[in-house]
């Protein structure tokens, strides 16, 4: 079987460090096929989930949907000075059920739409 790094050896920062990260949000990611519930693959999950669930809540968030991991391969940051992102980069997400916008937490500046802080 192929290797694959573990999600803790991914997410090395603490809950509290969600309220340095860049805030977006995005017209429409529809295909959540791919996300991960942090309950399953961190020891302190809920802990993480409350905190990104106050950093949305703040920027306008309605608090509907679930707030999900989505990883992002190393591949789709390559020229931008990100050597160090071997391992890619995990963002938080929620889908807002009301209209559809995707509220997102990331470590690192993503080339997307809106900013917020």
């Amino acid at each position: 079987m192929a290797y694959t790094r573990s999600i803790k050896e991914i997410i090395t920062y603490p809950p509290s460090n969600l309220d340095t990260f860049e805030l977006l949000s995005y017209e429409w990611i529809d295909n959540l096929n791919f996300t991960l519930n942090p309950k399953e693959y961190l020891d302190n999950g809920e802990d993480y989930i409350q905190k990104a669930k106050e950093r949305f809540l703040k920027a306008g968030w309605y608090g509907d949907g679930e707030i999900e991991l989505m990883w992002i391969p190393p591949f789709m940051f390559q020229g931008n000075g990100a050597e160090e992102l071997t391992n890619g980069v995990i963002i938080w997400h929620v889908k807002q059920i009301e209209d559809g916008i995707s509220w997102i937490l990331s470590p690192i500046k993503l080339p997307c739409q809106t900013e917020f802080d």
